[in-house]
């Protein structure tokens, strides 16, 4: 069990530490012209992002005690599929929910 001072603490650390990181590039460097390579890498960030998120809830799922799901692994393939062929993130999300409703509403699977 976690003190309640002690998560206050942490509370109050990360809440500096978020100011801290934004305010490093909105207060300090927002009013100048950031290089040609760190606007390159950074145009990058959400696409970095995404995949980390969704990749463990992908592989190592919760609700199947951390076993790899079928139905899982063919949503987010399809949805991959589909969103590098049509290079459109919403077509791509939407493959992936249709393919975990469908399954979910299909007996069998």
């Amino acid at each position: 069990m976690i003190d309640k001072d002690n998560l206050w603490i942490v509370i109050a650390a990360l809440g500096l530490g978020s100011f801290g990181l934004r305010f490093v590039f909105l207060g300090l460097v927002g009013d100048r012209a950031l290089p040609p390579w760190l606007l390159r890498h950074l145009r990058y960030t959400a696409v970095a992002v995404m995949p980390a998120l969704v990749a463990p809830l992908v592989v190592w799922p919760a609700a199947n005690d951390g076993q790899p799901d079928p139905v899982r692994l063919s949503a987010a393939l399809l949805a991959l599929a589909v969103g590098y062929l049509t290079k459109n993130i919403y077509a791509a999300m939407g493959t992936g929910g249709a393919v975990m409703l469908g399954a979910a509403y299909l007996p069998g699977l």
